[in-house]
């Protein structure tokens, strides 16, 4: 027979021709084959019966006589012809029977289902007597039935004699018979009775009810695992079918499938028309050609081609470049694309894609190819840095601590080896404790200290090493403060003040260690350090040393008790763990300066009540570094002062910046959407400062810290202020100025008019102090500041006088000033908001001030409204100072330092001018002028110009918000500008803000989705998750509000259940970046948002699962003591085992309680 089933009726061709074919014969097998092999099997299966087995099935058969042979024939054969025809009637109805069973959907009785129960036992038994008739030599074993035979009188019988039946059947009891027959049946046709009332009455059988027997299989809905499972399948690739455009109007487009080739012709080698053309050519001998081994339409086969060629692509470019780190990790990178794409390493056709798209498959192949890649490049840190990434997931956590420790000894002068291996050890819960953490801060800047001295000598230092150091620095005072040793993180930063700017000359070129040394004396004699009062720094102590010590001073009487700490359990009333939660956060609020023994009242290092705020040398000595550059110790000192909550306009390094975010202060916008012109950033950029423990939805505007704080940081102030001179020192001032004024809006914005006058009054005897120095006289920026004050405090025409003073001191200067440009820009802000273009007509004020900056005569004040030709001089005289900025870096001299500030400046101005004269399509013409000059070629100055870029842009959508207030304007605009500044500078808080505000004003939230999905897909900062989590937060509790029709609550009719899933997604996305599983922020908002749902279990995990990425974070525990107030005991003891602080202990609450 043939090998295909085909061709069993063809025969052969006579002509030798087929000669080639005959190796697809199978000799073997034959047509007959199923026939005779079935009959082979039953003859088989009563073969043991006619060579004389004994029968073991029945105790009452007994072995055939040969009496009665030949006088038996006639009647057995008559006997078997009925039995026969009685057994395939009975066959027959018993066929019918259950296929009348199979179709109806109702139950018999039960002793249906008994009888049914036996069924196959009587089959079996019939089957049995049939084999038993068609044996010779068994023709007695009939007869032996007919007569009465006693076991004794048969021989005894090996095996079994007896079948014990362990199912009994009902019916033998109830029927008193074997016979089926005699056994009654009835099928119930529904559940009810005749007779019954089926309203009032009902019948419960005990049988099987037909419901069960109807119930129709359950639809899989499309969130199960088996849909999911088919969605991920890859669908099969459509075409349209190519063809002349017809007239006739079709109500479907054709498209062409895979399965849709035309069905092939018969033929002698196809006779049935049922092979393809691939199996016909195999039944030739023939194989496909190269062109036709892949359909050209099938896309899945395309895209793994493609795949397969980059693949080829990297182990060539690999291959020939060997030392190319950047290509390996791109080989790396690439892995991910290729486990997503199917096919492309299947083993056989029909294979599970499960097992491509598994982790460990991945994450085995990246680290086969950084295992290649680093035997060409032995001393590659990248590559081990990306080992040790991937192996997160294959080792125990001791086995990683002891890599990285071999890799930093290996590499001591690597700087970002160095905060990638502290972020390690930091967010590893299991070994973490607040000692060993700063054990290894000091470790690291030593170590790097003694790179810089050269005392290493086998390891040089690398570029950028002292701002590396300077970023570490910062990260660890941040990383105290958010573990509640504000004492210490303050300790650092007095530390370094004294040990960079009052250093004695002696010690300057001795290494850092030697000057440490000498500095721990002077720590340890209990002099007054930076911010205490009487500070008068190392160096002087030093030569007073010399000299024979410090004169003693006595104590000052002016000096007020310290506020009673008795008040710091009002209501003991209150639950337990709300007096502890205020207790501590109390504390935090008033003790985060160091404990000093006061000499003056003799007291002692014994008389302080808790030891951990006193600050030793050892816990810092390690911690000091030496910084050189004069613009490092400037910001230094703005470091100092933006942590003690001065708004000093320091931005933490990029390193550190997501460690330290643990504030929501980035979403608040209410003051400054109030007016976008004038109000200043007050924000800190969620980065929170000592003495601040504030709950999560809690007050966003500080009220200040204590008195003893205010005093620490009028100290700082006066220490640092003769250090510097100029622009340093100018821009110190204003921060001083601004901190103050910051006061003044926090009593604006609560309506404390008490507080506002006293406090109004201390701002402007500070504003007039530091304007009557010889040095400040004319700082533009000072005097812009208190004329701001002024405004703010009601005193218009008061901070109008004082702007034109402040312009009438100018002279000529003009536009050449940027900080005189700043000023009068403020100015014409000012006065614009005030009284806002309505109607076209300008505010004489505003145009009058930006008209005087492009005059070269004297600034005079405002008399009326400015006439059309002074506006045109002015437009002319601002198109040209703007031409020359823009042209002056285009040129070879690239200008002054500060021609970016001036550029900026006089942009800012221009577009105003603009705005208030023409309109906003005239601001925005200038705003696109100055972009596409500034978005030209990248220099060498960067960064310069990013910044400067990034400052129009802002001021460009102040704009359009603000005539988006005043008048009625389209949201596109605005809407399309800050999309597009979003896309240049997605880490820009302001415009985050400003966006989601706009974007919550609409009724769809689609554009922003995509909006949010496209930035965080093409960035790695963590501003745009978090913005995309408040927008989504804002819309589900406008959702979520309740409006108020004519004095009755209405709630939302369509509440948008998928608001919360969608924001529980962003939050899971958002904490699986590289920047978002580190930041306390991002984890408090989330544990926040899961709480207020209601799942506390939930919370509870989100909680433990924070403490596994950020577990020095105290605000965590707070956080959790508030949300879970019976764990509170569980809660500090962890706080306790991790080192954190603990400011009140339990026992010590028991004892005030009492």
């Amino acid at each position: 027979m043939a090998l295909f089933p085909a061709f069993a009726g063809v025969a052969e061709a006579p002509d030798g021709g087929r000669k080639e074919l005959d190796w697809l014969s199978n000799p073997s097998f034959c047509v007959g084959a199923i026939t005779s092999l079935s009959r082979q099997s039953q003859e088989a299966t009563a073969a043991p019966v006619s060579e004389g087995s004994p029968l073991t099935r029945s105790p009452l058969k007994s072995e055939p006589s040969d009496e009665s042979d030949t006088n038996r024939k006639p009647r057995e054969t008559s006997r078997k012809k009925k039995k026969e025809k009685k057994k395939k009637r009975k066959l027959l109805r018993h066929k019918k029977t259950k296929r009348k069973r199979g179709s109806s959907g109702s139950s018999g009785s039960e002793s249906d289902t008994d009888s049914a129960k036996d069924r196959p036992s009587r089959s079996v038994r019939d089957s049995k007597r049939e084999s038993e008739k068609q044996n010779q030599g068994n023709n007695a074993a009939a007869d032996t039935g007919r007569h009465c035979v006693w076991l004794e009188d048969i021989q005894p019988l090996t095996g079994e004699t007896f079948r014990m039946d362990k199912k009994p059947d009902p019916a033998n009891w109830e029927y008193k018979s074997l016979y089926r027959g005699d056994v009654a049946r009835y099928k119930r046709k529904g559940d009810s009775c005749l007779g019954l009332n089926p309203k009032k009455q009902c019948l419960s059988w005990e049988g099987t009810s037909t419901e069960k027997r109807r119930s129709r299989k359950h639809v899989e809905r499309y969130f199960t695992k088996k849909s999911v499972g088919l969605m991920n399948v890859d669908g099969l690739a459509v075409s349209r079918q190519p063809g002349a455009p017809s007239s006739e109007l079709l109500s479907f487009i054709p498209v062409k499938g895979v399965d849709d080739a035309a069905p092939p012709a018969t033929s002698w080698l196809n006779p049935l028309g049922i092979y393809d053309q691939a199996t016909t050519q195999w039944l030739q001998g023939q194989g496909p050609s190269g062109q036709e081994s892949r359909p050209p339409d099938s896309q899945p086969d395309r895209e793994g081609a493609l795949l397969k060629a980059r693949v080829e692509e990297f182990n060539r470019k690999v291959r020939e470049n060997p030392r190319d780190t950047e290509l390996w990790m791109a080989f790396v990178a690439f892995q991910d694309e290729v486990m997503r794409r199917p096919g492309l390493y299947t083993m056989e056709e029909g294979e599970p894609e499960t097992r491509k798209r598994s982790l460990r498959l991945v994450l085995e192949k990246k680290l086969a190819i950084l295992e290649r890649a680093m035997e060409s490049n032995p001393s590659s840190v990248d590559l081990r840095l990306a080992k040790l990434k991937l192996c997160t997931e294959f080792w125990e956590p001791t086995t990683l601590l002891k890599e990285w420790q071999k890799l930093v000894f290996l590499h001591p002068n690597n700087t970002a080896l160095w905060q990638k291996y502290l972020l390690f050890c930091q967010s590893q819960f299991s070994t973490f404790s607040v000692s060993k953490i700063q054990s290894l801060y000091g470790k690291c800047l030593s170590t790097l200290s003694a790179v810089r001295d050269g005392s290493i000598v086998s390891h040089p230092e690398l570029p950028g090493t002292e701002e590396a150091m300077f970023a570490l620095f910062l990260q660890q005072c941040h990383f105290l403060r958010q573990a509640g040793h504000t004492e210490k993180a303050v300790s650092l930063f007095q530390a370094m003040v004294d040990f960079t700017f009052f250093k004695p000359d002696s010690v300057k070129g001795l290494p850092t260690k030697g000057q440490v040394e000498f500095f721990e004396p002077f720590w340890d004699s209990g002099e007054p350090r930076a911010g205490e009062k009487g500070a008068r720094g190392w160096r002087a102590w030093m030569h007073q040393q010399e000299r024979g010590g410090w004169v003693a001073v006595g104590p000052d009487d002016d000096d007020e008790e310290p506020e009673d700490e008795d008040q710091e359990i009002r209501d003991k009333t209150l639950p337990r763990w709300q007096i502890w939660l205020a207790a501590e956060r109390s504390r935090d609020h008033r003790h985060w300066q160091p404990w000093r023994p006061d000499k003056a009242r003799k007291q002692t290092e014994e008389d302080c009540e808790d030891p951990e705020r006193q600050v030793v040398f050892d816990d810092l000595g390690q911690s000091l570094i030496r910084l050189s550059s004069p613009d490092l110790q400037f910001q230094l000192i703005a470091a100092f002062l933006q942590f003690l909550g001065v708004p000093s306009g320091f931005r933490a390094p990029a390193s550190c910046l997501y460690l330290a975010m643990d504030e929501n202060s980035i979403f608040d916008n209410e003051l400054y959407d109030e007016k976008p012109l004038t109000l200043p950033d007050l924000s800190c950029s969620g980065v929170g400062c000592v003495g601040r423990m504030e709950p999560l939805g809690g007050r966003r505007w500080p009220g200040g810290p204590s008195r003893e704080g205010e005093e620490f940081i009028r100290n700082v102030f006066h220490l640092v202020l003769p250090l510097f001179a100029g622009r340093e020192r100018s821009q110190l001032c204003v921060s001083w100025l601004r901190y103050e004024i910051t006061k003044v809006i926090w009593c604006l914005h609560t309506k404390n008019k008490k507080r506002l006058k006293s406090q109004g009054k201390n701002c402007r005897k500070l504003a007039k102090n530091l304007l009557k120095e010889p040095d400040n006289r004319n700082s533009f920026c000072l005097w812009q500041q208190y004329a701001l004050l002024e405004w703010l405090l009601g005193n218009t025409e008061d901070a109008r006088k004082v702007f034109d003073a402040a312009l009438g001191t100018a002279g000529s200067r003009g536009l050449e000033d940027p900080e005189l440009c700043e000023l009068g820009l403020l100015y014409g802000a000012l006065e614009a908001e005030l009284s806002p273009p309505v109607g076209g007509a300008a505010p004489a004020r505003a145009v009058h001030v930006l008209t005087g900056l492009t005059e070269r005569g004297p600034y005079g004040p405002c008399t009326g409204q400015v006439s059309a030709v002074h506006v045109l001089k002015a437009r002319k005289a601002y198109e040209h100072a703007l031409q020359d900025c823009l042209g002056e870096r285009r040129g070879p001299d690239p200008g002054p330092r500060d021609r970016f500030s001036r550029l900026v400046s006089l942009a800012k101005c221009f577009m105003l001018f603009q705005y208030l004269t023409v309109g906003v399509h005239a601001a925005a013409r200038v705003y696109e002028q100055v972009a596409a000059e500034l978005r030209g070629p990248v220099s060498a100055e960067g960064a310069g110009l990013e910044g400067a870029l990034e400052a129009v842009t802002l001021m460009h959508t102040s704009l359009l918000r603000f005539h988006g207030r005043v008048a009625a304007h389209p949201l596109a605009p605005l809407r399309e500008a800050l999309s597009e500044a979003l896309r240049l500078y997605p880490g820009n808080q302001l415009l985050w803000r400003a966006y989601v505000q706009i974007q919550s004003k609409s009724h769809s939230a689609s554009r922003t989705r995509r909006f949010f999905h496209a930035i965080t897909r093409s960035t790695k900062l963590l501003e745009p998750w978090l913005f995309a989590i408040e927008a989504e937060s804002m819309r589900k509790r406008l959702v979520d509000a309740v409006q108020r029709v004519d004095g009755r609550e209405v709630h939302a009719t369509l509440p948008e259940t998928g608001l919360t899933h969608r924001i529980r997604a962003l939050f899971e996305s958002a904490v699986r970046s590289d920047h978002g599983s580190q930041c306390p922020l991002l984890w408090r908002m989330y544990l926040s948002f899961l709480v207020s749902l209601g799942n506390k279990e939930r919370s509870k995990g989100v909680f433990y699962k924070a403490l596994q990425n950020c577990p020095w974070a105290k605000a965590l525990y707070l956080d959790a003591v508030e949300y879970f107030p019976d764990e509170m005991q569980e809660v500090v003891d962890l706080m306790t085992e991790k080192e954190l602080r603990v400011r009140l202990p339990l026992e010590e609450l028991e004892l005030l309680l009492e």
